[in-house]
């Protein structure tokens, strides 16, 4: 599971009643790390439930709506309702940020078919990163949840991405994009259905689990009532954004330029080369080059000859291609390589410090405790068999399914070589 905050779709409903549950909504815009230049944001969007003094105007107007999602839908069921209706309403009252989204999803959307592609998902579901993150890579929410996907380091890990002090793979459209892939797979594998999958992206599988056996039922919104508070919300805003997205010119949105190339070159480095050299060398500014390559933490590209990484460049003429290779022939691109350390979260804690059990301290909360080992909530629920968020001093929280370091988790959590380039 995923987690439960999402950086665009609370924004884009600010006159949806919001419910008394769930998290506080308060906006944190801190523009600045200490590694990463490059605009984060680092916002507490969890969406809310969607409710209707009136849903009149829903009702009247249904009839070609229904015919208009009817249209488009392929794989995933593009129900309509009042819920539905709500977000359709609410985001179309932000037609520049539609617009903004619409623009890049140029350079995007290609990037996450090719990926749901691949793993045999339905390609649509890429309008869930517009609800996930703005099709920001460098997104981040109040609880550490990253990337264009929004994964916490403990789900992106077990989805196959790096996480050390170099690179974040979450930010990395391309991995991240596989990895939220093949989480929907999964979730699709065991229900048999693609809103529960969506559904379960958002909220974990088992919340999904646990709501089916109380509604009795197999379908999304026979289950609705039962789900967490934010997820009410997630799938109609998912069918929403694909709505509009296809139907933006009857609401008025026009798409604005892409800021991103949209033709680039891929360059393999094996050595620990620092973008703003790169950057000198090509003379493309360094914000270009950091928002074509998200996931170094360092701005520095920490390849080894063993373990090539890749570079994103805007597709440049023979001349300047030729300029790069010769740096990176002659090392004078290269920095000077420090240890690759792998880290728990993004606060930066060491993998290996990540222990088994954690006892409760006073002023403690289970959210609290998720947050410090980069573990998701609705996780750390299931484990201990809990339901609120509550945890009594003392107590024993379990950080993993067994609470015990299985020679599988030995093996994840091992420490790493701490040597430049490893």
């Amino acid at each position: 599971m995923i987690r439960f905050y999402t950086v665009f779709a609370l924004v884009l409903i600010s006159k949806i009643t919001l419910a008394a549950a769930g998290p506080g909504l308060e906006t944190d815009s801190t523009n600045s790390t200490k590694n990463f230049p490059v605009t984060q944001f680092r916002r507490d969007t969890a969406i809310a439930v969607v409710t209707r003094a009136n849903t009149a105007p829903a009702v009247a107007s249904g009839g070609f709506m229904k015919t208009r999602l009817t249209s488009i839908q392929k794989e995933v069921p593009l129900d309509y309702n009042e819920f539905v209706q709500s977000y359709i309403d609410n985001y179309t009252n932000r037609r520049d940020e539609m617009g903004r989204m619409m623009g890049l999803a140029k350079y995007y959307f290609p990037i996450y078919e090719k990926a749901f592609r691949d793993a045999g998902i339905p390609e649509e579901i890429k309008f869930l990163s517009i609800v996930e993150s703005a099709l920001n890579p460098n997104a981040v929410s109040r609880v550490g949840a990253t990337g264009p996907w929004q994964f916490m380091s403990t789900t992106g890990r077990t989805y196959g991405l790096n996480i050390n002090n170099y690179v974040d793979e979450r930010r990395d459209p391309v991995q991240a994009s596989y990895a939220a892939a093949a989480y929907i797979k999964d979730a699709y594998q065991e229900f048999g259905d693609w809103l529960l999958a969506i559904a379960a992206y958002n909220c974990g599988t088992g919340s999904v689990e646990r709501a089916i056996e109380k509604a009795n039922a197999m379908d999304y919104w026979s289950i609705r009532q039962y789900l967490p508070v934010e997820t009410r919300g997630y799938v109609p805003a998912y069918i929403a954004v694909t709505y509009l997205m296809n139907y933006s010119d009857q609401h008025h949105i026009i798409a604005q330029e892409c800021s991103m190339p949209l033709q680039t070159d891929t360059v393999m480095i094996r050595n620990f080369v620092s973008l703003n050299n790169v950057s000198r060398v090509l003379n493309i500014s360094l914000d270009k080059l950091a928002a074509l390559n998200p996931s170094y933490l360092k701005l520095v590209i920490n390849g080894t000859a063993a373990a090539p990484r890749k570079l994103i460049i805007p597709q440049q003429p023979k001349d300047k291609l030729i300029a790069l290779n010769a740096g990176l022939s002659n090392n004078t691109l290269n920095v000077a390589p420090t240890p690759v350390i792998a880290t728990a979260d993004f606060s930066g804690g060491a993998v290996e410090d990540i222990p088994v059990i954690h006892t409760v301290k006073r002023g403690e909360t289970l959210a609290t405790i998720a947050d410090k080992y980069g573990i998701e909530l609705n996780d750390l629920r299931e484990w201990n068999h809990m339901r609120g968020d509550k945890a009594s001093p003392g107590q024993t929280i379990k950080l993993n399914p067994t609470g015990t370091q299985t020679a599988a988790m030995a093996t994840k959590y091992a420490k790493p070589a701490i040597a430049a380039g490893l």
